[in-house]
């Protein structure tokens, strides 16, 4: 997609204006000149697709971070104050307008009578686009506003989705009738989510007083179908369960499902019900099922197998609805976690994160006499972050790693850790161990000799993180403290969890196909779960490899005999 051309000035007017202009120090030329050209380089956009104005670059900019851009947090900050003055001294020097391109004698005249802020608001950025565009206000229609969202969403940080073009449809038409001259034609107005307006109290006492039973068995040990033996579900999980079905209950409704046939968690399962709702989900999804609405499919026939209510016949259809979503069901990481995958892949920003536990350390170091306890925190997630790089465990396991059970020295006192975990304590139930070297070993002795102490706050617990109330530290706090205190140095936004998926990359990155290392590495049960979960990166590092093979042709290298 080609960049769109900027309706405004850019970096590229502030550059020709500053070595223009005589009067301004040879300094301040300099630094202003300098700091420009940088920040856009960081930004990786052309000088001139830039906006010359700090409201509008502020948010490009202050997203910008130095260890992504190469700079050391100082440089950067000193670029950014100085692209701020170059365009604060631009604006005034050559008159150009805070928000935007001058708006046309006509867009102006309408927008003196925008008395309402939030329909101002909404439209401002349009009238000063349409104003550019030499756009009347009467030429306005649905083609004008996608043009709009499109640049839009090119050239400003603004959202440009559904939510903001449906602010500025409702913005227009709430005009019509109300202000002078305001054209008399609509605009199409994206139609939001449905609000969920049904109080749950509002469904059958039959419904909920079986959901209610349903959601207490799952806290306990029970039995699958098959006779498998099933542990209880975490909170959260129940929490999910909850939701879920109150949603589905909802959609039914929506669909035109009366209320009252929804009197048991049987009834709701019905295939007469659970047909049609699948089908407003999909709907909804667009051409293809999401995972949410798939994994709806084999949930309900599972809830139905276990109500007892519905007949074989009954069944069987439930199950032609769960096999006609499974066909769509994608195999592989989200997107969310693709992204990181690229990240972590490219560059060196997995260096930073290997190496960040040192750093953090050695200002615990510092801190340790003046601030005890913040010290003592960042020395925390420093072992943390550095056990997390050799054992890529799940939060649940991390969290509750006991000295002397889990962090164990087989070999003696003056020997390596090993970090154990027995299959009864993992999620797929398969014994975890990873031996640990002597510099994350001195990491942990450091760590347990000289900061823990503090944190535990009288209590004789022997959890390795300990929490403020005796026991262990809260998973969430954890896990924020980790990824936040990562981003801030890295820029890298990453969570312990997909501290799994970052090791499979680098593994699968140097040693393309083991799949079965890395299945034993992240304790899976089945090799063809981790296969489905990486086998993403049969294509990329395909491409690499293909790359290598030409980069060496370039270079003219000769193939190792």
């Amino acid at each position: 997609m080609t960049e769109a051309s900027l309706l405004e000035p850019s970096f590229a007017d502030v550059v020709a204006a500053i070595k223009g202009d005589g009067d301004l120090p040879t300094r301040t030329r300099s630094q202003w000149l300098c700091s420009l050209l940088q920040i856009a380089k960081a930004l990786d956009k052309p000088p001139d697709i830039i906006p010359a104005r700090w409201t509008a670059a502020r948010f490009l900019i202050g997203r910008l971070h130095h260890a992504r851009v190469g700079m050391n947090p100082k440089t950067l900050a000193n670029h950014k104050s100085n692209a701020r003055a170059a365009l604060r001294w631009f604006g005034h020097d050559r008159s150009v307008p805070s928000r935007g391109a001058p708006l046309t004698a006509e867009w102006g005249r309408l927008r003196q009578q925008l008395i309402d802020r939030r329909a101002r608001a909404a439209l401002s950025s349009l009238m000063r686009y349409c104003s550019a565009q030499k756009i009347a206000p009467g030429a306005v229609n649905e083609t004008v506003i996608d043009g709009f969202m499109r640049y839009r969403a090119e050239t400003t940080a603004l959202a440009s989705d559904d939510a903001a073009r449906r602010a500025i449809a409702r913005g227009w038409n709430g005009c019509i009738g109300s202000i002078g001259g305001w054209p008399a034609h609509p605009l199409v107005e994206p139609p939001p989510k449905r609000s969920e307006v049904l109080a749950w109290q509002d469904f059958p006492e039959g419904l909920r007083r079986e959901v209610e039973a349903h959601l207490q068995g799952l806290t306990r040990i029970r039995r699958s179908a098959k006779g498998k033996r099933m542990r209880p579900c975490k909170p959260s999980t129940i929490r999910r369960s909850q939701a879920e079905l109150t949603a589905f209950a909802r959609m039914a409704v929506r669909e035109g499902i009366p209320i009252g046939r929804l009197t048991s968690l049987g009834a709701l399962a019905h295939p007469d019900i659970v047909g049609p709702v699948i089908d407003a989900y999909w709907k909804a999804d667009g051409e293809e099922p999401s995972t949410y609405t798939i994994d709806l499919g084999w949930k309900m026939l599972s809830i139905a197998r276990k109500s007892g209510r519905l007949d074989d016949v009954e069944l069987e259809r439930l199950d032609e609805i769960r096999g006609s979503l499974e066909i769509y069901r994608r195999g592989g990481l989200t997107e969310k976690n693709r992204i990181l995958i690229r990240q972590v892949l490219s560059g060196n920003v997995w260096s930073e994160v290997v190496n960040l536990p040192a750093a953090l350390m050695a200002k615990a170091r510092l801190l340790r006499e003046t601030a005890p306890i913040k010290a003592a925190i960042l020395a925390q997630l420093a072992v943390a972050i550095a056990i997390l790089t050799f054992a890529p465990v799940r939060l649940g396991n991390l969290v509750r790693i006991r000295l002397e059970q889990n962090l164990i020295k087989p070999g003696g006192p003056n020997t390596t850790y090993m970090l154990v975990f027995p299959d009864y304590d993992v999620k797929n139930r398969v014994n975890l161990e990873f031996p640990f070297d002597d510099r994350l070993t001195a990491f942990i002795n450091e760590y347990i000799h000289e900061f823990r102490s503090i944190l535990l706050r009288g209590s004789n617990e022997q959890w390795l993180f300990p929490g403020e109330s005796g026991g262990h530290k809260d998973a969430k706090t954890l896990s924020g403290q980790v990824t936040e205190r990562i981003e801030k140095a890295t820029g890298l936004f990453i969570t312990v969890h997909q501290f799994r998926h970052a090791a499979a990359a680098i593994w699968l990155r140097h040693r393309p196909g083991d799949y079965e290392t890395v299945r034993r590495m992240l304790g899976h049960r089945n090799l063809k779960t981790t296969i489905e979960f990486y086998c993403d990166f049969k294509t990329t590092l395909a491409n690499v490899m293909f790359g290598d093979v030409v980069r060496k042709l370039l270079k003219f290298e000769p193939e190792p005999a």
